[in-house]
């Protein structure tokens, strides 16, 4: 959708700015806020957990949709980013709260890995992604939204996904919505299961 704004310039002189708009509804949960289900203090949080972290929230809480969890494994879990790069981006994180690599134990660490996996897997099968982004940033210095929580970012791509959109407008499409989303993974996952029930029957 686009129209015209007329704007007082200086000297009184009229000026003309194109204003487009881009129709996205799913994005009301972001423009609203839903501080609740973001910063609710959850009291079952596990040992060492941050009651403001949302990685730790979605760990300890028992309503997997609404914190857009996909999967728990014994020591992981995976959600849904809700401010994705792309669709069908995903956080992997130990449930401990740590924020580095060297403070996570051996377990944890092969299960992550497998994890990771487990999920390139199913968005490729789901989504169709054609290739992945996988990395973490370590430290806020070093772009880390939740330093205080390491995790992975799974960020699924496509031939062709960086468009005119991101390149002219700064801005890029996210085609399907959240919830929608994580119904098609924990289906296809059978809802949520464990990650060892998962590996074995993909």
């Amino acid at each position: 959708m686009s129209g015209q704004i007329e704007t007082g310039a200086t000297g009184g002189d009229a000026k003309t700015v194109n204003h487009e708009q881009l129709w996205a509804p799913w994005r009301l949960a972001y423009i609203s806020g839903d501080q609740a289900t973001e910063k609710q203090i959850v009291a079952n949080l596990l040992s060492g957990g941050d009651p403001e972290c949302f990685i730790c929230q979605a760990a300890a809480g028992d309503d997997d949709r609404i914190r857009l969890v996909v999967q728990h494994g014994q020591f992981s879990l995976t959600v849904l980013n809700r401010y994705p790069y792309n669709n069908g981006h995903l956080l992997v994180a130990p449930k401990r709260h740590v924020a580095r690599l060297d403070q996570l134990v051996a377990a944890e660490q092969l299960e992550l890995v497998q994890t990771i996996s487990l999920m390139i897997g199913l968005l490729e099968r789901t989504i169709r992604a054609e290739g992945f982004n996988v990395g973490l940033n370590l430290g806020q210095i070093a772009g880390a939204g939740l330093p205080g929580h390491v995790h992975w970012h799974i960020v699924p791509r496509w031939h062709g996904d960086t468009n005119f959109m991101p390149t002219l407008a700064g801005i890029r499409v996210i085609p399907q919505s959240l919830d929608a989303l994580w119904e098609v993974l924990t289906v296809a996952l059978g809802g949520g299961r464990s990650l060892q029930d998962a590996r074995r029957d993909p």
